[in-house]
């Protein structure tokens, strides 16, 4: 499974509603991944750019992507942001891929392995 690093904000009128009958969000976003196959491992608000993040397990990328349209189309979030995260493990392999990629600079003409 991979993991996913989410960072949320709520509408004002979200945060309204919040001050009114305040509720703890964890067991909600537990219940959304949990419907797909995945795993909530943290939930956190926080000052900033974003009032929260949430670190996810999902069993792929579609998984996930339901879980976000889901969860942005829902009204009380005015913005939700994904990122995959690698593992130490992924990232080694991606970095050994990489050296048969052929990138070549933009502007940098033709080379001899093309």
């Amino acid at each position: 499974m991979s993991l996913y690093l989410s960072r949320f904000s709520y509408t004002p009128e979200t945060w309204a509603r919040l001050i009114q009958h305040p509720e703890d969000r964890r067991k909600a976003a537990q219940t959304y991944i949990e419907s797909v196959g995945g795993k909530l491992h943290g939930f956190w608000y926080a000052f900033g750019t974003h009032d929260g993040y949430n670190l996810w397990e999902a069993p792929d990328n579609v998984s996930m992507a339901a879980v976000a349209i889901a969860l942005s189309g829902g009204g009380a979030l005015s913005s939700f942001e994904t990122t995959v995260l690698l593992t130490v493990d992924e990232a080694i392999a991606a970095l050994r891929k990489a050296e048969q990629v052929r990138y070549r600079a933009p502007g940098a003409g033709p080379t001899e392995r093309e």
